[in-house]
């Protein structure tokens, strides 16, 4: 059973205005077992909308974690661009806050110990937490990363502290965007984190997103689209103080931030302050920021579509890479299926033999490209562009080429 938010997730503000509207569709990582499922595929509305009280952009629709994050198919590890991400990461913590055997790092949403595995070689304390019991059990089996099966929010921040597991640092990757109790989340983070510890969050960042048109991001796991200024909103009213702020490359752009306990006044002393500034300036506080998104991605889906539809009737064969939610996104809102792609392939063992939501495509090892020599594969996980194109240069060089569909629809 799912619910319509009556008012924005972080402030409460029942003036939500909408950006977008993808429609009903099936949930992103709900793989298929078979091509004909024996019961029939619920779907969910997938609207976007924009809070001008607080500037948090955010989906109208939640779907309870127990059935999105229960038994979980996203490996982070599969990754090679995510592993060496958090590994730099982690160097860069460890030298700049001299951590050792006397500190701890807590993650939140640790998955399956990719980015705590770094630290528990350098000799910190580690622990994660991990709502989906099958990926945590990889962490503990594979990579000896201590991690308890639960969701964090206050209850589970205060279980934490109340046994004396306070972070020196505190981590939380793409999983913010996930928590459809914002205030809960942060108020956990202030609970666990100790009075000079520092909090580390990564979380979609909103101007690529609209900038690049990355619409495929909007899901029902995927409830908010952060900018700092929504931000700082946020951690203020729970005494958290956002003093840098940095914009990476990963997931096709997430907003990094570094945040320390303080009175909700305190000011900050970093690099927030600039990005804050240039947030004013661009206007992402504002409506009219997000007002032609939707034309941008119609635009889009009638370049996309037109390409593949010319590609089809000229004979050439078609499939794709990676059965990522992103890519179940395309697919269904642009109405892409069995009719124009042959199959999905995916590096992820867990994926493979199973079939995407709605478009019950075949999900097969990335070794079928060279082997079935489609002419082109679309790139439904653009965001490991070059690493996915190093990996299969074998098929590139017997003739494959990928289509590339954002932020342009581009043939590489």
């Amino acid at each position: 059973m799912t619910h319509r938010i009556p008012g924005c997730r972080a402030c409460g503000s029942p003036d939500l205005r909408p950006v977008l509207d993808l429609g009903q569709t099936p949930l992103a990582n709900r793989l298929l077992p078979s091509a004909h499922p024996a019961e029939p595929e619920p779907t969910y509305p997938l609207e976007l909308v924009f809070c001008p009280a607080c500037s948090l952009v955010q989906i109208t629709e939640t779907v309870p974690p127990e059935i999105l994050f229960a038994d979980y198919v996203y490996f982070s590890s599969f990754s090679d661009t995510m592993v060496a991400h958090a590994r730099a990461l982690a160097e860069r913590l460890v030298a700049e806050r001299k951590l050792g055997s006397g500190q701890r790092v807590l993650e939140a949403a640790s998955n399956d110990g990719y980015l705590l595995q770094h630290y528990r070689q350098r000799g910190v304390q580690v622990l994660g937490i991990e709502p989906a019991s099958n990926v945590a059990q990889v962490a503990v089996a594979e990579r000896g990363v201590p991690t308890r099966v639960a969701f964090f929010g206050r209850a589970t921040a205060q279980a934490l502290a109340g046994e004396g597991l306070t972070a020196d640092v505190f981590h939380a990757h793409n999983v913010l965007a996930h928590v459809a109790d914002l205030n809960g989340f942060v108020a956990g983070i202030h609970t666990v984190l100790k009075p000079d510890g520092v909090a580390v969050i990564e979380a979609p960042y909103v101007r690529p997103f609209v900038e690049k048109r990355e619409f495929d991001t909007i899901y029902h796991e995927h409830l908010c689209y952060f900018s700092l200024t929504a931000l700082d909103r946020l951690f203020r009213s729970h005494g958290l103080i956002i003093d840098d702020a940095e914009v990476v490359d990963i997931h096709g752009g997430s907003l990094r931030i570094f945040a320390r306990r303080g009175a909700p006044d305190t000011p900050a002393r970093g690099s927030a302050v600039g990005l804050l500034q240039a947030e004013r300036e661009a206007g992402v506080d504002q409506f009219e920021y997000y007002a032609r998104f939707a034309a941008e991605v119609d635009r889009l889906r009638q370049t996309l579509t037109g390409l593949l539809g010319d590609l089809k009737r000229a004979g050439c064969s078609l499939a794709a890479y990676g059965a990522s939610a992103k890519g179940s996104t395309l697919l269904n809102v642009f109405g892409i299926g069995a009719g124009v792609l042959d199959f999905v392939a995916d590096r992820s063992t867990v994926k493979q033999g199973k079939y995407t939501p709605g478009t019950r495509l075949p999900i097969v090892p990335p070794e079928e490209l060279a082997l079935r020599r489609p002419d082109y594969c679309l790139l439904l996980t653009w965001n490991f562009e070059r690493e996915i194109l190093a990996q299969q240069t074998e098929y590139r060089l017997a003739g494959g080429r990928f289509i590339v569909p954002i932020p342009d629809v581009r043939v590489v």
